[in-house]
């Protein structure tokens, strides 16, 4: 009989699209927690894109990582090159917008000099690389894919909403390529990581033979906490990063169709629009419209969020966690979304959070927020309690137990 030896310590190697970092919205703070904790018990490599300019971050990283290798993000691709790639490359174009050769041989060369128990590469855009160095790459590493975003399911979200307009055409194209490389991509690696169970089923509703285990999103509760929020008035916010799309599609549908029907009832509200990234469309609202402020990337989003009465997720596109709600409820603030907002999360609708689907409810429940002092408070506390259960320990030791378990059958 043949005994089973674990691995204690694992040498596990993410690979990011953007530098992990404690105090952002979305994907970078995942992956920052994931690395923070992991690396309590485990030796952790990082390889990431960076934006110029945020190479600094990696500064906080060094305590958790022992080698970080950083390559600059690529640039744009030219129209008539996007063009080109469409009919001829090896790839859907969409996913060449992420795709830069040396960041391809880095992987390579640090896999070849480390012997990693595990690579991790973090978002669909980086699953690329581990599909392209697959019969290169060791065969005892284990190779994970953590899906913060079914691509495909996405782009075609993208055409029901937009329809035949150029975005609407442009995402279905995507889709088009997209269907078959992404899934073949997630099959040739070991297991496949979403956020929710929800993003499961849609992975598993194209590819029903795909191995996939769900990775919670997590909250700092102590540094989201009720204490901060101190509101000025009728404050509405709207938290994202406005380099992913569904973040500026919502805060113009809000700002465009349900934000009207709110100054009709309360001429004095206001919108702050806080995250890094907003593009001239977005820009602009703040200079036609006073009641409207667009901040931009901010240190530490509390000094916006806790100013506020309450949090939008007006979000019609998109997948995965909105980590969002999770740290607007940690701060006790109401929130008021659509169903695919707080999609994921395992709270209680009317008790915990608003959910409205049309411009017309989405604006009453929000007017309710404002005006009604009890409902506001039923829903900080109630909010705040669903926070609390939402630990970024829980998720991380669940991905912990799951490397292992990998690391071991891969090695029997």
């Amino acid at each position: 009989m043949t005994l089973k030896i674990w691995v204690s310590v694992l040498k596990v190697l993410f690979v990011c699209k953007e530098l992990p970092h404690a105090r952002v919205v979305g994907g970078p703070i995942i992956v920052y927690n994931r690395v923070k904790h992991l690396s309590s018990r485990h030796e952790v490599h990082l390889l990431s894109f960076y934006h110029p300019g945020m190479e600094k971050y990696a500064d906080s990283l060094k305590p958790f990582c022992r080698r970080i290798e950083l390559v600059e993000i690529p640039k744009e691709r030219s129209l008539p090159r996007k063009i080109y790639d469409y009919f001829f490359a090896d790839r859907p174009v969409y996913m060449l917008k992420l795709y830069s050769p040396e960041l391809e041989a880095r992987l390579e060369q640090m896999a070849s000099q480390e012997a990693y128990d595990c690579i991790i590469a973090e978002y669909s855009f980086m699953g690329q690389y581990l599909h392209a160095l697959k019969d290169r790459l060791p065969r005892e590493t284990v190779k994970v894919i953590s899906v913060h975003e079914c691509y495909t399911d996405a782009r075609l979200k993208v055409f029901k909403v937009k329809g035949f307009s150029w975005e609407g055409l442009k995402a279905y194209l995507h889709y088009r390529q997209l269907r078959k490389y992404e899934f073949e991509m997630y099959r040739s690696a070991d297991k496949i990581l979403t956020l929710t169970r929800e993003d499961r089923q849609v992975l598993l509703s194209y590819a029903p033979d795909l191995r996939v285990n769900v990775i919670p999103h997590g909250v700092d509760v102590e540094h989201f906490h009720p204490k901060h929020w101190k509101p000025e008035g009728n404050v509405i916010c709207y938290l994202g990063n406005f380099g992913h799309e569904p973040n500026v599609d919502a805060v113009l549908y809000f700002y465009r169709e349900i934000y009207p029907l709110i100054k009709r009832e309360i001429p004095d509200v206001k919108f702050y629009v806080v995250g890094k990234d907003p593009p001239p469309e977005i820009k602009s609202l703040e200079a036609a419209d006073g009641s409207v402020k667009v901040t931009g990337y901010v240190e530490d989003v509390r000094s916006y969020l806790c100013a506020s009465r309450v949090m939008v997720v007006p979000v019609r596109l998109g997948g995965g966690f909105r980590g969002k709600t999770l740290e607007a409820l940690a701060c006790g603030i109401p929130l008021v979304s659509t169903r695919l907002g707080v999609e994921g999360l395992e709270g209680r609708e009317d008790m915990d959070y608003l959910v409205a689907d049309n411009p017309k409810d989405f604006a009453e429940k929000t007017i309710a927020v404002l005006k009604d002092e009890k409902l506001a408070l039923r829903l900080s506390t109630n909010g705040r309690k669903l926070a609390e259960a939402y630990s970024w320990q829980r998720g991380v030791e669940k991905l912990e137990k799951l490397l292992l378990k990998l690391v071991g059958e891969k090695g029997k």
